[in-house]
């Protein structure tokens, strides 16, 4: 099931979208709201997900969406067993803010 979220402005659900590599928050009517791509490949240890990029317009920033995408994509990946790059600032950020997702990463 794809997290969902509600703000007092704006509801919105993320999905995977790997014809376009990237983990897209939509909001009821389809439009897409905010995007974490990543690229997937697979190693010698095994699955590997880098994550280059995240973005929110900026008038719906802070209200949780790029939040909702690195949770989802970081959840995906840990239930995948992959490892993961976070070249994104963000979700390089949200894996120190939460430590759980700390041993997902590629060292």
């Amino acid at each position: 099931m794809a997290p969902s979220a509600r703000t007092p402005d704006i509801e919105f659900e993320v999905v995977d979208n790997p014809d376009e590599s990237r983990y897209e928050a939509r909001t009821p009517d389809g439009d897409v709201v905010g995007v974490a791509d990543y690229r997937r490949s697979s190693t010698p240890r095994g699955p590997r997900i880098v994550f280059p990029h995240t973005f929110v317009p900026p008038e719906l920033e802070g209200h949780g969406i790029a939040a909702t995408l690195a949770r989802r994509a970081l959840d995906d990946a840990k239930a995948a067993g992959a490892r993961v790059v976070p070249v994104c600032w963000f979700i390089e950020g949200y894996i120190e803010r939460h430590p759980e997702y700390d041993a997902l990463v590629e060292r």
